[in-house]
């Protein structure tokens, strides 16, 4: 499982960019409108997800506890992404196996628009040591960073992520 999972996201440079290798071990599921689940590397019209998605968490049991981070390393353009990362929504104290719906959310869902250029989507999810554990330290959307967030918290490796792709919607692609 881990092998085909964490591919795309070297290739796509979410670890590298974002995160660092780590062994996926807890299903996610992202699921934009009801129907389209999110896959690593796809493109996903901004028109599609200005409403947040549902994200289903496995894990163990429902004792267990997840933060759910959304972000974009692109911003605002990925040849000049000088606001990188831009936290774009958090969710914290997921229970397992139910969705992001269940947890506290520290940072409201904000609908990705980019501007110039094809913006990565990321959304990584960390298991906790307990509830009501972690702290977002500022209240800024830009230049959050994963790494220095998990290691304040103590979150360690992410135990799942997914990404999809999208740009601008010109008129001519939104037909």
């Amino acid at each position: 499982m881990s092998r085909g999972v964490i591919e795309p996201l070297i290739v796509g440079r979410v670890v590298g960019d974002v995160v660092d290798i780590f062994s996926p071990n807890v299903k996610m599921n992202v699921i934009y409108n009801s129907f389209k689940q999110v896959a690593n590397g796809h493109e996903l019209l901004p028109s599609l997800i200005s409403s947040k998605p549902r994200v289903e968490v496995g894990g163990d049991d429902m004792r267990s506890a997840f933060t759910l981070i959304m972000i974009d390393p692109d911003a605002p353009s990925p040849s000049d992404p000088y606001l990188r990362e831009y936290l774009l929504w958090m969710v914290t104290d997921i229970p397992g196996t139910t969705d992001a719906s269940f947890g506290k959310e520290m940072m409201s869902y904000e609908s990705p628009k980019p501007q110039i250029g094809i913006h990565r989507y990321v959304f990584v999810l960390f298991k906790q040591r307990g509830r009501q554990t972690v702290r977002l330290s500022s209240s800024s959307r830009s230049n959050f960073n994963t790494r220095n967030f998990t290691e304040a918290n103590g979150l360690g490796l992410p135990v799942a992520a997914v990404y999809f792709n999208a740009q601008r919607e010109t008129a001519a692609r939104r037909k």
